[in-house]
């Protein structure tokens, strides 16, 4: 290993190690002492519930663990939006688990909560997997009710999104282990069925406070709504336990008696591992992303047996394209190239830009990748589509535009990695978040932004600048640097992984050795929606 890769083994091993310093953070929820009162109720913490849930031994994706980092900061934070969640296998059955964390604000929902949980069941919905719910929250954060309550994509979309579920045949199971108020009540009620602990699970529309200042009645909780209450006189629960353990015990049950799913048919043979060692990436990939290097080199450390089959290999060379497998699993790769190349006139051409060749070519792949039923892995490295006055004259607008109409029509799974950078209509033509990937994760490495720091700092300055000239003031050398150190600052920081993960942008932030592992468990629950899309490109210039 020479000097540079040592250099940059050390950036990637850091930035690695401080993004497992956040989440041990954020795994402690509302902190230590809310911890030891949820313990001394005999109440276990949502990792526990969900630990103790799944099946020993296999692997389970968090999902959303950044969401609301360095968020509420007046209101106290909110460690992972209130809520862990992920994909889990119960009885041998992979599905997706939401639990509230009862130790952030008594489990109340944050603007961001409400945007997670939507996030867990429309994955849940389009890979069409079984939903646990382990309910343990005090309903809306009050004092943030109206980022929260009405609009479309708020709270209430989770009700309508348990009856479209339900509609289509998706299982949902809601265990209550403590609260379930309001609006929230509606939750378990709506799921196929409801468990309850005794003495920490109630479900009821207005608490007994709130019962007394609306009617003058005077009651308590178990009375109004607990699992007795629920079980006996109102129907509205199915089983009730004593412990925790014995109502997670019983979701295991239940799963194990679901019927098969069917499969999408995607497919996989016997894994391999890469002949080339994974933990190699870490010395590949450049501190900072400032320099070239060649994204071959990562994909033959993240496929079965280091094997790409290139597709194009001689034509748009800034985007790699070709065939491989990632843990069995049959996938179409689509990457940037951050090499620099020469076109087929002999003309240089920049990596990680997307010239037209590449999007021509990328394009056709992501066809052929639908017409054979291949997922597609999106490895983004990305600085934007080239510019200037031969790129225009030569159709790049028209040229991007067939990439960008490709990913949005395409019909087999997307999985997107973002590695590097991220930047501008770049973004969207790699299958960025608004392209519908069914995962999209980033690296300790990902940037995401319209456009580079530099450049932006730089235009943001020009503009500053200028107003401060139209105002008669003077603007000196020294002024114009403090200027542009601080924009600078405040950009880099809106283009950091964690900023992205905390609005939900992405999924996670994985380390890159795990790209393997969260790809396949991607596939893996995609492959159980076996519902057929038919792959129609729409209008668009030749």
């Amino acid at each position: 290993m020479n000097l540079a890769q040592n250099r940059n083994e050390d950036w990637m091993k850091m930035s690695v190690s401080q993004t497992l310093q956040h989440l041990e953070k954020i795994k402690l929820g509302g902190g230590k002492k809310s911890i030891e009162k949820q313990k001394e109720r005999n109440k276990l913490t949502a990792r526990e519930r969900i630990a103790y849930l799944c099946d020993a031994d296999t692997p389970f994706v968090e999902l959303g663990a950044f969401a609301g980092f360095e968020m509420y900061a007046e209101q106290g934070g909110c460690p992972a939006g209130g809520t862990v969640s992920g994909l889990g296998y119960v009885s041998g059955r992979q599905c997706m688990i939401i639990a509230n964390d009862q130790t952030v604000k008594a489990g109340a929902w944050f603007p961001i909560t409400g945007k997670k949980n939507l996030r867990m069941q429309e994955i849940a919905m389009e890979n069409k997997l079984p939903v646990i719910y382990l309910v343990d929250s005090a309903g809306v954060f009050l004092p943030m009710q109206d980022e929260i309550f009405p609009d479309k994509e708020h709270f209430g979309r989770i009700f309508r999104n348990n009856a479209r579920m339900s509609a289509m045949g998706i299982t949902q199971i809601a265990a209550v282990m403590g609260a379930c108020v309001a609006g929230g009540a509606y939750l378990p009620i709506m799921s196929d069925e409801t468990l309850m602990v005794e003495g920490n699970g109630s479900i009821f529309l207005a608490g007994p406070y709130l019962v007394k200042a609306a009617i003058g009645e005077e009651t308590d909780t178990e009375t109004l709504g607990g699992a007795t209450t629920h079980t006996e006189i109102s129907g509205i629960a199915d089983y009730k336990f004593k412990t925790e353990q014995e109502c997670l015990d019983h979701i295991k049950k239940i799963m194990n008696k679901l019927g098969k799913p069917e499969q999408a048919g995607f497919d996989r043979i016997t894994p391999v591992a890469p002949q080339k060692d994974p933990k190699e990436i870490y010395g590949i990939m450049p501190e900072g992303n400032l320099k070239p290097y060649d994204m071959l080199e990562i994909i033959e450390r993240m496929v079965d047996n280091s094997a790409f089959d290139q597709f194009k290999q001689d034509y748009g060379k800034t985007i790699l394209c070709g065939y491989a497998r990632i843990e069995g699993w049959a996938v179409g790769i689509v990457a940037n190239q951050r090499l620099v190349s020469r076109n087929k006139k002999g003309e240089m051409q920049i990596g990680g830009v997307i010239y037209n060749d590449s999007a021509d070519k990328a394009a056709r792949f992501i066809m052929n990748c639908n017409q054979k039923k291949i997922p597609l892995v999106f490895l983004q490295d990305v600085t934007g589509f080239m510019v200037g006055s031969r790129s225009e004259h030569s159709g790049i607008i028209k040229d991007g535009a067939k990439l960008v109409n490709a990913v949005a029509n395409s019909v087999v799974p997307k999985i997107t990695i973002i590695v590097g950078n991220s930047y501008g209509a770049g973004n969207y033509a790699m299958c960025g978040k608004a392209y519908d990937p069914r995962f999209i994760y980033a690296w300790p490495s990902a940037k995401i932004a319209v456009m580079g720091g530099d450049q932006a700092a730089k235009t943001l300055l020009q503009i500053q600048v200028a107003n401060l000239k139209a105002q008669g003031k003077e603007v000196s050398a020294e002024v114009e640097k403090e200027l542009l150190d601080r924009i600078k600052a405040s950009y880099e920081k809106q283009t950091s992984p964690y900023y992205a993960a905390a609005r939900l942008w992405v999924d996670g932030i994985i380390d890159p050795i795990d790209t393997r592992r969260v790809i396949a468990e991607g596939i893996y629950a995609a492959n159980q929606n076996p519902d057929k899309e038919i792959f129609k490109m729409g209008v668009f210039q030749v």
